[in-house]
């Protein structure tokens, strides 16, 4: 469970977030979606101790970020676009990653390692990889860890659409273990599936957060992104 408490965060003299106040629970797949520079990115870096959190808490398991770095390993990560030592091979990224994380074989989650045939290809430098390998790895080292809450950041840029398919079974199984899983995304027609949640961010505030079921039923729509469309024309009114 993820538990935002009016958190404030500034650059300078620019806010990006605005007393945001959010609740996630496990067993959810929540999409964050939002208009670029809406404050979803700085969100997650303060959920994942990228950004300092100093107005306001992020309770992760009932224990505030400031207190304990170590609530991270609970965590997955997928980033919008991966970095990696580029003279490292596919088997030594991970392998490294394996050697940091410290977790016993018998608990890693190579389900995606294997769909995707990532071991065929080990050798390969990072340099070398396509984008939408590189985002196999990076969706690999999100999942391989068995951690209770995932965080995936534009997760279907750059894959095949076999590959999409594979990473979209993936979340919705994740979740039915009891598994909180947050997505942000800009492709909201590959989101109907596999959500249940949804949180619409602009300009720093939530202006969104309820069940897509609701949503639909609110809207009198079939689709999350005509549902979103909906309210955000009824806002304007």
């Amino acid at each position: 469970m993820i538990e935002i408490k009016n958190l404030t965060k500034k650059f300078n003299s620019f806010t990006a977030l605005k007393g945001v106040n959010l609740n996630f629970q496990n067993g959810q797949s929540v999409a964050l979606i939002g208009p670029n520079g809406c404050g979803k990115t700085t969100m997650i870096k303060c959920i994942l101790g990228l950004n300092v959190v100093q107005d306001g808490d992020v309770l992760v398991d009932s224990k505030s970020v400031k207190e304990d770095y170590r609530y991270r390993e609970s965590i997955g990560y997928m980033p919008q676009i991966g970095r990696y030592p580029e003279n490292m091979t596919i088997g030594e990224t991970i392998q490294m990653i394996k050697d940091i994380r410290r977790t016993p074989d018998a608990e890693l989650d190579t389900e995606l390692l294997e769909a995707f045939d990532l071991p065929k290809i080990y050798d390969k430098k990072m340099r070398t990889l396509s984008g939408g390998t590189t985002q196999k790895v990076s969706a690999v080292l999100a999942f391989l860890f068995n951690p209770a809450v995932i965080i995936l950041d534009e997760p279907t840029a750059g894959l095949d659409p076999l590959a999409t398919e594979v990473l979209k079974r993936k979340i919705i199984q994740e979740k039915n273990k009891g598994k909180l899983i947050i997505i942000t995304s800009h492709l909201l027609s590959e989101l109907d599936d596999i959500i249940t949640e949804i949180v619409f961010m602009n300009e720093g505030q939530v202006v969104v957060h309820q069940s897509v079921e609701d949503l639909k039923v609110q809207t009198n729509t079939q689709k999350i992104s005509e549902g979103i469309i909906s309210i955000l024309k009824q806002m304007k009114k």
